[in-house]
């Protein structure tokens, strides 16, 4: 771990930090070497992630639920999350495997791409996890659903299956997407993880270009451009038995399913969205 008061890319990130917190704060960078060598292996150069963490103040994103204070770098390219000590906790847990994944798989994985996590101290501590977005920084997201399989087998996104949405690609191309998948979730099943789901950000090909020429009422055809990841892969599977057990305490049910068999229903699950 690294304790100091400013890491040089966060010279003006205290911009948007002024902002929102009084006075004085502390400030901590986890364990620096491991998320730059995870930044290198992403492609990612310090520089590119100091400016667009740094160069201008962070954008609330709409999607962040609750408490949770979700934000985007001004060029959409990084995603800064609040995230609680547990996750921070089971970010540490699982770090050295997953860095020895991304080196494994070289780069290529559906997994978050975790690129730094911090801890801001003013009057009680705030804990911020790094990540690329995975959707376009250029390209405008259309549709959005999260999928995730349930003990019963049901769409988390009501939506998705209401619009009988389906995911056209080459057979080429899905071969390689449900072995990236396969692989990603073989490693989350390794480290016990759960509830996870994925993602799926689509631009409408035909709809944007009727945006762009502002032609008035959109009529969506075919031509669609796919943006998927996996999503919530902090939750290991004994803080799930826990939660369970203090549901049944007080009188509800909360069902459990070993991770190796939330994966299977997952992949089984995912499978089917495709075309």
């Amino acid at each position: 771990m690294h304790n100091h008061c400013f890491p040089p890319h966060f010279i003006h990130f205290h911009i948007f930090l002024r902002e929102t917190l009084p006075g004085q704060f502390k400030f901590k960078e986890y364990c620096p070497q491991v998320f730059r060598n995870l930044r290198e292996r992403f492609g990612i150069e310090d520089q590119d992630f100091q400016v667009s963490l740094a160069r201008s103040s962070l954008v609330k994103d709409g999607d962040g639920q609750g408490d949770r204070l979700l934000l985007t770098s001004y060029d959409r390219t990084l995603v800064v999350k609040k995230i609680t000590s547990e996750e921070v906790a089971d970010m540490h847990n699982i770090l050295s495997e997953y860095h020895q994944h991304i080196v494994t798989c070289h780069g290529n994985t559906l997994l978050p791409q975790f690129l730094a996590m911090y801890r801001v101290s003013v009057d009680e501590d705030a804990y911020l996890l790094v990540t690329r977005n995975m959707f376009s920084h250029r390209l405008h997201i259309h549709r959005k659903y999260d999928l995730k399989v349930k003990e019963l087998p049901t769409y988390k996104d009501v939506d998705f299956r209401n619009n009988m949405q389906k995911v056209y690609v080459s057979d080429e191309e899905k071969e390689k997407i449900l072995d990236k998948l396969n692989r990603d979730v073989e490693f989350l099943v390794q480290m016990h993880i759960m509830d996870y789901s994925l993602l799926l950000g689509i631009h409408d090909v035909e709809r944007a270009e009727q945006e762009e020429e502002g032609e008035g009422e959109v009529v969506e055809e075919e031509g669609e451009v796919y943006f998927m990841g996996l999503i919530d892969v902090l939750t290991h599977y004994d803080t799930r038995k826990k939660a369970a057990h203090a549901a049944k305490t007080a009188g509800a049910e909360i069902s459990t399913v070993h991770p190796e068999q939330y994966a299977k229903r997952f992949l089984e699950f995912i499978c089917n969205i495709f075309a």
